[in-house]
């Protein structure tokens, strides 16, 4: 999806009147710009809120969003969800669009480098403590049938040659380029000696987050203060959210993982949330598999002309070659 060339700014006065205990606006400024929402700093007379624009506009997953962090507030979860209007609703859709508002919170944002061993060992907890309560809080009957395919090489040695085409075509050429038919060129070889290491339908899933990774994570000082933007809420593998949040959190900018701290995490995690070592390991192969056959910046870049993820590229890509080379180390460190 590119990026919307004009943004609608969010009809704040018709929104507030449905509210109140919050107060008169005073100002209100975006803070971020993504595929599923838009937010906003709203100050009033009463203090600061959150105000979110929901993209997509599902007001039965939206509300649905709502509803399970409010139950996980009330299980020591720290979430920060949305307020409730005059009426008892946390929607608001206005002129056909979505809204909510959240409760300002303050904190910052921190990455695995910025993170202690201890606190590695805590952030594995807390997604364990997530996984463990959505269980309770969400209806279950969703896992029970769910299978979960891996990626066909066939169709990503065809991706492959179309991402090559685009960037070879690309002009003016940079070094972008240059280093995405590296990496091109380079996974296809790894593909094609590992083809025969594509991982059999899964299954086991659970309702997980979706998309947990540091910026949806804010700290106060070293302490977790909220866990935000639900909006990929659903039923997946929990393990394979697990090794995928570590690789985001402990990926450093050469591509290696820090796996002193990936493993200090994951047997927290496998402690929190009742999963034991082959679980992990199994969901260890998965992700590897997904990362190896996973090309979604070069899709933005030259499918969608969409340069905001570009910055991760060098990381990303060097992670899947270095992940392959060390696969042992790696599932020794989330399973051992």
């Amino acid at each position: 999806m590119p990026r919307s060339s004009a943004i609608a700014a969010p009809p704040v006065d018709a929104l507030l009147r449905r509210y109140d205990t919050v107060g008169q606006p005073l100002s209100c400024r975006p803070v971020t710009q993504g595929l599923l929402n838009r937010g906003y700093r709203l100050s009033t007379t009463r203090g600061a809120y959150f105000l979110k624009h929901h993209l997509d506009g599902d007001q039965a997953a939206i509300v649905r969003q709502h509803k399970a962090t409010r139950r996980l507030q009330t299980l020591g979860v720290p979430v920060a969800p949305p307020l409730e209007d005059a009426g008892g609703g946390t929607v608001a859709v206005i002129g056909g669009r979505c809204y909510a508002l959240h409760p300002w919170v303050d904190g910052r944002h921190r990455g695995g480098a910025q993170l202690s061993t201890a606190q590695s060992r805590r952030l594995g907890a807390l997604l364990g403590l997530v996984h463990t309560c959505l269980a309770q809080v969400m209806d279950g009957a969703a896992s029970r049938s769910a299978a979960y395919d891996s990626a066909d090489p066939e169709e990503t040695f065809a991706l492959i040659d179309e991402l090559l085409e685009l960037a070879r075509g690309s002009r003016p050429r940079d070094s972008f380029d240059t280093l995405a038919e590296h990496r091109l060129l380079q996974r296809r070889a790894l593909l094609a000696e590992h083809a025969g290491r594509r991982p059999p339908p899964g299954g086991g899933g659970g309702w997980v987050h979706g998309d947990f990774h540091p910026l949806n994570l804010l700290y106060r000082g070293a302490e977790p203060a909220a866990i935000v933007d639900w909006d990929r809420l659903g039923v997946q593998p929990r393990a394979e959210e697990a090794v995928r949040a570590a690789a985001i959190f402990f990926v450093q900018p050469a591509g290696q993982l820090e796996l002193a701290k990936v493993r200090a995490y994951a047997r927290a995690y496998r402690r929190a949330a009742d999963a034991d070592p082959a679980e992990l390991a199994a969901a260890v192969h998965r992700v590897w598999w997904e990362r190896l056959n996973d090309f979604w910046i070069l899709r933005w870049r030259y499918q969608l002309h969409d340069r905001r993820a570009d910055p991760q590229f060098p990381a990303a890509s060097a992670l899947a070659v270095w992940w392959t080379r060390e696969y042992e180390a790696v599932c020794d460190a989330f399973a051992g």
